[in-house]
């Protein structure tokens, strides 16, 4: 049978029931789809299903960064930061030059702060020595210099802004990317598509309301959320990667399983911007503790909070006291009119997977979980966009060595650096789009822009489309630069199957408040 590479529903649905995989990954957030992008390098037959849609929960819900992560220094964690700035480096060099681009922070240094100038400037300084200054040398720079970068920095007692190089993306388009390169390396993969019970051994599944389970997991029951067909897909070796439902899953293999995570809660907020920023800010709000103000898609990006989550995960959702917090401190360093409420275009809020245990979520390490159920089913969690190539080659590392070797031994050699689809340079895709049409009939600039660092090469892709229907060119909202071609490309090659899926993921309307009630109604009435 062929393998389904396309995004027909029921055609997955038929490649998935009738095949046995060598792996089945639960779960499409960052780690999943890294581990399923990983054992398919590796030659294995495998399939990975979500509930939601690819990313659709925390992995689209971050501070949208590829960072070393400078706070790590505070703890003395060298070693982590290293590691952090090689993935980084090679994202943005080798793996997704087109959709990871550089960008300078300031840390602004106010009298009565928690750190000095002294200490601040140092710390930037290791920061771009651990990065081999591949972003220049971190050093500190006058009040008024960091003004000039910042238009909206609060300048009443700024002593100086300690600068260091990092970069960002958008998370949800990366990990369609990732998600796109995994099929490209034989993946079959679904979203919308519950597990609602467990396979085993000899024939049995196992649900959430069953008593104690025996049997080898060998696979899973699914439900398509959207059609409401139900399935199921046969496996050698599960991994449960469902984030924040990790446990939900455990418990569906074994009801006495004990918790092996707690959750913390990030929000951010997403706000109109006045005049453009050419750096982000990272302000110290006490001695770990850190509040980001980033220009992102047009937008200031501000947050984040960190503290324990104990509802539904499937009920995370920024508070009152949320907002209020991330303006407070955004405050200490962005003025006011930069702040106002009606400005917020959008608010969003994830939750984090830390390691089970006593003691503060902001103070926890953010490590990697892997547990083996009594069904024999691997469970992971935690895990972060820096490193996510990273992670997900150590715990496919661990799946192929498992005791009794249950993905076989003849797996082949993962390549270094595998770029994702579309690797160019944003730049010159840009201009190309700019520049290839009649000059009556140009491309936006703007619209070129955000094609090429949202696409890379594929956005030739989107001009075929443009050529077949000139209306698909339109923008989808005119104070935006999303056009209807995104949202065509989205539906038939990127497994947008919601309006959500759409605006939220797979272009930037949610983010820029442009999913008005006409512009849902039009995506859905295009999605059929």
């Amino acid at each position: 049978m062929m393998i389904a590479t396309g995004t027909d529903r029921a055609e997955i649905r038929e490649e998935l029931s009738t095949s046995t995989y060598d792996l089945l990954v639960i779960g499409g957030g960052i780690l999943g789809t890294s581990v399923t992008w990983m054992a398919a390098q590796a030659g294995l037959r495998v399939a990975m299903v979500d509930a939601g849609d690819f990313a659709g929960a925390t992995s689209s819900a971050s501070s949208k960064l590829v960072h070393g992560g400078l706070r790590y220094l505070q703890t003395g964690n060298v070693r982590l930061v290293a590691e952090n700035h090689r993935e980084r480096r090679a994202l943005a060099a080798d793996i997704a030059p087109h959709l990871v681009k550089p960008l300078t922070f300031l840390v602004p240094i106010y009298r009565g702060g928690p750190h000095g100038a002294a200490k601040l400037g140092a710390g930037v300084f290791l920061y771009s020595a651990l990065s081999v200054f591949g972003d220049g040398m971190g050093r500190v720079i006058t009040p008024h210099q960091a003004a000039a970068k910042v238009p909206a920095l609060r300048t009443e007692g700024l002593r100086a802004a300690a600068v260091y190089g990092d970069h960002q993306m958008n998370d949800s388009r990366v990990a369609v990317m990732t998600v796109r390169a995994a099929v490209d390396a034989g993946a079959v993969v679904l979203n919308h598509a519950e597990v609602v019970g467990l396979r085993r051994s000899g024939g049995t599944a196992t649900g959430t309301a069953t008593g104690t389970a025996t049997g080898t997991v060998t696979g899973a029951e699914l439900r398509d959320r959207l059609s409401g067909a139900e399935f199921g897909v046969n496996a050698r070796l599960v991994l449960n990667a469902t984030g924040p439902w990790v446990d939900h899953l455990r418990r569906m293999e074994d009801p006495d399983a004990a918790p092996s995570i707690r959750l913390s809660k990030g929000a951010h907020l997403v706000l109109r911007r006045h005049e453009p920023w050419k750096a982000a800010l990272t302000t110290p709000i006490d001695k770990y503790r850190v509040s980001f103000a980033i220009p992102w898609e047009d937008h200031l990006l501000l947050g984040t909070t960190d503290e324990a989550y104990e509802g539904d995960p499937a009920d995370v959702r920024p508070t009152e006291a949320d907002i209020a917090q991330i303006l407070d401190e955004a405050g200490h360093a962005v003025r006011g009119e930069q702040l106002r409420r009606e400005d917020i275009t959008y608010a969003f809020a994830g939750l984090r997977v830390l390691p089970g245990g006593p003691g503060e979520v902001a103070a926890a390490k953010r490590e990697t979980v892997l547990t083996r159920g009594r069904g024999g089913m691997l469970s992971v969690a935690g895990g972060k966009w820096t490193t996510y190539r990273h992670i997900g080659r150590t715990v496919f590392d661990t799946l192929a060595h498992l005791p009794g070797r249950p993905l076989g031994d003849d797996l082949a050699d993962i390549l270094p650096a595998v770029p994702l689809p579309g690797l160019a340079s944003p730049d010159a895709v840009a201009l190309r789009l700019w520049t290839d049409r009649e000059r009556g009939a140009r491309m936006d600039p703007l619209v070129a822009r955000h094609l090429a660092t949202h696409y890379g090469t594929i956005a030739f892709d989107l001009v075929k489309l443009i050529r077949e229907d000139p209306a698909l060119g339109e923008r989808i909202h005119p104070d935006g630069p999303d056009i209807w071609a995104q949202a065509v490309y989205a539906r038939d090659h990127e497994w947008a199957a919601t309006v959500d899926d759409v605006v939220r993921r797979r272009t930037t309307l949610t983010v820029r408040g442009l999913d008005t009630p006409e512009v849902r109604a039009r995506i859905a009435a295009l999605l059929g």
